[in-house]
């Protein structure tokens, strides 16, 4: 089960006449899926609107265990990930014989999309949630993924103060938005394996002098037995797949 929302806008580049809006300059948006039960990031998407970036996040999804289908989601109401979801798994109907073959992609049976709506007064403040169902039966989808997306909102504010680059108004922004790639992937690769999350620790049984047992995401998520130097980080090889070599 996972929890995912975009993060909103981002600067890669300044807006200004040296760095116009192009395909590697201006405004890029940033998204994330985070697993809600280990807190992992298992995917990322950097692109020039909200739904291009979830496209880029379902397409490595379904190259990570999710090749038929969306696992099951919730969000707020940022728009676009519908859209993404029906590009990379959506099929075109079958020509029943009558009329215009179909041509557009629709959403399969059993997928499970959930958004909370936040409502705001006339200040900005939020005042209510509303829940909306967009994939799946209400019953269901509000049994399975009715939670706060508390988690990634929290994961949003650590990128934050991780990534310069994402900080609102800031001078920190990159230049070509390779390099904001690059910083989006370091962070990810340290949130997941070299920082420990109080929320996962785990209390510690018997006489030991140690009460509790930190764990990253990755941790938590049976990926690894321990929390990763930044050395580790930055000189283990990873073994590619045979499939993908």
């Amino acid at each position: 089960m996972v929890n995912w929302m975009p993060s909103g806008p981002t600067s890669a580049t300044r807006e200004k006449k040296s760095y116009p809006e192009t395909e590697e300059s201006g405004q890029f948006w940033r998204s994330t899926m985070l697993d809600m039960d280990s807190r992992l990031r298992v995917a990322r998407g950097i692109a020039k609107n909200e739904t291009l970036a979830s496209v880029e996040v379902f397409k490595t999804l379904k190259c990570r265990g999710h090749p038929d289908g969306p696992p099951p989601t919730i969000s707020d109401g940022w728009g676009g990930i519908d859209d993404a979801m029906i590009e990379v798994y959506g099929v075109v109907p079958e020509y029943s014989g009558r009329g215009r073959p179909p041509t557009r992609k629709r959403a399969r049976p059993g997928w499970l999309y959930l958004q909370m709506v936040k409502q705001r007064d006339e200040r900005g403040r939020v005042k209510g949630i509303k829940l909306r169902v967009v994939f799946g039966e209400k019953s269901e989808v509000l049994a399975l993924l009715g939670k706060s997306t508390a988690y990634i909102e929290r994961s949003n504010l650590t990128s934050r103060l991780f990534n310069g680059r994402q900080v609102r108004k800031t001078l920190a922004f990159s230049k070509e938005v390779a390099a904001y790639k690059a910083a989006a992937a370091w962070e990810d690769c340290y949130y997941n394996l070299g920082r420990p999350h109080k929320s996962l620790r785990l209390l510690v049984a018997g006489a030991s002098p140690r009460k509790w047992l930190q764990q990253t995401p990755a941790m938590a998520a049976k990926l690894t037995d321990h929390i990763w130097t930044v050395k580790e980080l930055l000189t283990t090889l990873p073994v590619p797949d045979i499939n993908n070599t």
